[in-house]
């Protein structure tokens, strides 16, 4: 710390041992997320693998809503950081020891990666919405999923100007769509012209389907070749983004 840094600008003792109590519980949150999955997530379970009692979470989580809200939001920066540790490591514009794959196609495969080593946050995330559970509107993890979406679009996009972008070649838009995917929020694909966020939208589903279905084991009988079905995939998808906006 520099000599001249003033005192009160480091956190007090309380707040250390107040940071600290909280990411214990948030630890032992995952642990129990981990051990018996989303819907047996519990206050009480917490509370009790920590010898605390629940009137003393409480003070540090008021709700199971805000502890949910905590373990979401930290479940979507940890997949946006291994999307983005993906990317960096392939360096360039080409991925690894193949020269041949491109880096939005590594891009999906750290998105697989995670999701598959991680199957219970996957299914926090992307699997039966838990019962009354309601995440704040633009809290937390919304700006999650929109740092996720971000390195998403700037991989899919990025060597684009936004005259082509705006061109896309897309099947017809209705007016209604348009009109919604205008009045999205800035921050994620709402920066976009229509045409391309309704590229991204589809590029995405397409990924995030194909990993659903792995995670939840209905491409099972694919064996070993699971991995090797997901890059053909995606790169055939890469290839039918950059022809549908080169054609503009």
């Amino acid at each position: 710390m520099p000599a001249d840094e003033p005192i009160s600008a480091r956190p007090s003792l309380r707040e250390r041992r107040r940071a600290a109590a909280t990411q214990e519980i948030l630890d032992a949150a995952e642990l129990q997320l981990a051990e018996d999955g989303p819907a047996a997530l519990s206050l009480r379970g917490v509370a009790r693998s920590l010898g605390m009692t629940v009137q003393a979470l409480y003070h540090y989580f008021p709700s199971r809503d805000s502890l949910v809200t905590s373990l979401v939001a930290k479940a979507y920066d940890d997949l946006a950081d291994a999307v983005q540790a993906a990317v960096d490591t392939a360096g360039g514009d080409l991925a690894g020891g193949d020269s041949d794959v491109p880096r939005l196609v590594v891009a999906t495969e750290g998105y697989r990666r995670w999701a598959i080593a991680h199957p219970e946050h996957f299914q926090l995330l992307y699997g039966t919405p838990l019962r009354y559970y309601a995440a704040p509107v633009d809290g937390p993890t919304t700006q999650a999923v929109r740092r996720m979406a971000a390195v998403f679009e700037k991989e899919m996009f990025g060597g684009y100007t936004a005259q082509q972008l705006a061109a896309a070649e897309m099947p017809a838009l209705s007016t209604e769509l348009r009109s919604y995917l205008g009045s999205l929020p800035p921050g994620g694909p709402g920066n976009l012209p229509a045409p391309a966020t309704a590229l991204f939208l589809s590029a995405w589903g397409h990924m995030h389907g194909l990993v659903v279905l792995e995670v939840f084991g209905h491409t099972a009988y694919l064996g070993d070749h699971q991995a090797e079905i997901f890059r053909v995939t995606m790169r055939n998808m890469t290839a039918d983004i950059n022809r549908r906006i080169l054609h503009a």
